[in-house]
């Protein structure tokens, strides 16, 4: 079986981390893969958002399998087969797959089935929306392997919770439960396990309602605004907005509110 599964229907992208046996532990073929699907996701129109989670009941993500992928990061051990070795030749693809950079503007929603530890709880922290099994906890427990944390939380966590929340996170090393997530504010909801897919696909399904370009540019600014000083991230809203504005979404939106009906968004269809 893949190590990561795929489906798309309504505009829906949902993403599986396929290894339930090895609680989701990010293998090189993972990675790879996952690296090549935020690619084409980001250039497929027909998607409006993407869901990410875990196979199976007890794991959103262990983190790098570290039999095999951190070993590989680390240099200590040689790559063998196809996988390791196309991960090899550029580990860089790790940051891709994790989301480590301000290039992804699809809104991406996290449904954490399971515990996400390590390089699971940093994917989180690239998502935009988050549900969380009651029964899950999250951690970023690198330091406690000698490691830090180099998937993005870094960057991201003092900016997504405040400033003693994130410091208990990465110096401790030790996972909080949902409801300490919740309270941090780590996390949009806390619902029982077997609500966990079913919320996160209509909160997909009420985000989607949006003009697909109009969330994209939202998400933009969101991202490319955070830390800049307000000159500068007032000019990123103010181009985000002219670009948008050039959508004929912009006009059907309006339109559809005057005539009392649904709108009819077509991103960047071809006029």
């Amino acid at each position: 079986m893949s190590h990561l599964l795929v489906e798309k229907h309504d505009g829906v992208a949902v993403v599986t981390l396929n290894r339930p046996e090895k609680r989701n532990a990010m293998s090189p073929e993972m990675i790879v893969r996952l690296a090549a699907f935020w690619k084409e996701i980001a250039g497929d129109d027909s998607i409006r958002v993407v869901v990410v989670t875990g196979a199976g009941d007890k794991a959103f993500s262990a983190g790098g399998d570290l039999g095999s992928t951190i070993p590989l990061m680390m240099r200590t051990r040689a790559p063998q087969g196809e996988w390791e070795e196309s991960f090899a030749a550029d580990r860089k693809q790790l940051g891709a797959a994790l989301l480590r950079g301000a290039s992804f503007f699809k809104p991406v929603i996290a449904a954490i089935n399971g515990h996400a530890l390590a390089g699971g709880a940093e994917f989180v922290m690239s998502t935009d929306l988050r549900v969380m099994s009651s029964e899950a906890t999250i951690g970023v427990t690198e330091v406690r392997r000698g490691l830090i944390a180099s998937g993005g939380s870094l960057v991201r966590m003092a900016r997504q919770v405040p400033w003693a929340h994130a410091m208990e996170l990465l110096l401790l090393g030790e996972p909080v439960s949902a409801q300490q997530a919740l309270a941090m504010g780590l996390v949009n909801r806390v619902v029982p396990p077997q609500d966990v897919m079913a919320t996160a696909l209509d909160m997909a399904r009420r985000v989607s309602l949006g003009a697909p370009v109009a969330l994209e540019k939202t998400k933009e600014v969101m991202v490319r605004s955070s830390g800049r000083p307000l000159e500068e991230a007032f000019a990123i809203e103010t181009q985000c907005t002219k670009e948008n504005a050039a959508m004929d979404d912009a006009k059907e939106g309006p339109r559809a509110f005057m005539e009392k009906r649904a709108p009819v968004f077509r991103g960047r269809a071809p006029k």
